[in-house]
């Protein structure tokens, strides 16, 4: 019976720590905005860390996704700038279709 008390006990204690932490008010309303949602999500493990703000890339990731996309929009500028050149090149050679005529 002494034993079932300790583990009350600590039970209890961890009850009460959760409980100043904040974390139980957390918890209660992420799950109550879960119950919420007219629209269920397939994944409410995916809901409640993102309502948690746990979702999301690292920092360190985070930056080097900034700077692959500073890099690939370069490159885009790049290759709709060759693009346009070369359609500008292309009508010198061959006229753009008038409209109504037939091809």
């Amino acid at each position: 019976m002494a034993h079932y008390r300790a583990s009350e006990s600590k039970r209890e204690q961890f009850r009460r720590y959760l409980e100043k932490a904040g974390v139980l008010d957390s918890l209660t309303n992420v799950l109550v905005a879960l119950y919420e949602e007219t629209d269920k999500p397939n994944n409410a493990l995916d809901f409640l860390k993102h309502r948690l703000g746990v979702a999301g890339a690292e920092p360190a990731d985070a930056e080097a996704l900034r700077l692959e996309l500073t890099e690939l929009q370069q490159k885009w500028d790049l290759l709709m700038e060759e693009n346009k050149d070369l359609r500008n090149r292309l009508l010198q050679y061959e006229p753009a279709p008038e409209d109504g005529a037939a091809e």
